[in-house]
């Protein structure tokens, strides 16, 4: 088996140990009413932010350089974004506790596992029940509702409600 090479430089390599290190040490074991400094660490590793969304010190972020949060977005408990690609979380949305949103998975087809990412879009009030799997390319419209523990493999549209393994929309 021949050895692969890595699809990230060295200097994004030091950025993501860093960032680790950073959240780890800065702000993983911060208050929930310290929402303020988490986002002012995250701005100073490249997340874009609009407004005053709040994160949760227990979420998982891999690559705060690809995470886009619009005001009053909410973030929760051990939530994971899965940042390989860029993900956009609108205004007013809601990612519950211990949902993960993964924007990475590999080319499975030719054999060759290369890395393959596609980014995430949410719309604005937007509610990802707890534990929902958003898989990478997907887009959810505004107002749309993902049940709990659902696994998301297709677009979302606006104001509808869907759940289940795949998600399915509710009548």
């Amino acid at each position: 088996m021949s050895k692969r090479k890595s699809p990230w430089s060295v200097y994004h390599r030091v950025y993501k140990i860093t960032w680790r290190y950073a959240w780890f040490i800065l702000c993983a074991h911060t208050p929930k009413p310290l929402n303020a400094w988490r986002l002012f660490i995250l701005r100073r590793f490249g997340c874009q932010i609009e407004g005053t969304p709040f994160v949760h010190q227990s979420a998982s972020i891999e690559n705060p350089l690809n995470l886009h949060i619009q005001d009053k977005a909410c973030i929760g408990e051990k939530a994971v974004l899965y940042s390989l690609d860029k993900i956009r979380i609108g205004r007013n949305s809601i990612v519950a506790q211990e949902s993960y949103l993964c924007t990475g998975t590999h080319e499975f087809v030719s054999g060759d596992f290369g890395l393959v990412t596609e980014p995430i879009i949410i719309g604005e009030n937007v509610f990802i029940g707890a534990r929902a799997f958003v898989l990478p390319g997907i887009e959810i419209g505004n107002g749309a509702v993902i049940g709990a523990c659902s696994v998301v493999t297709k677009d979302v549209k606006k104001h509808c409600k869907v759940a289940g393994n795949p998600a399915r929309l509710l009548t």
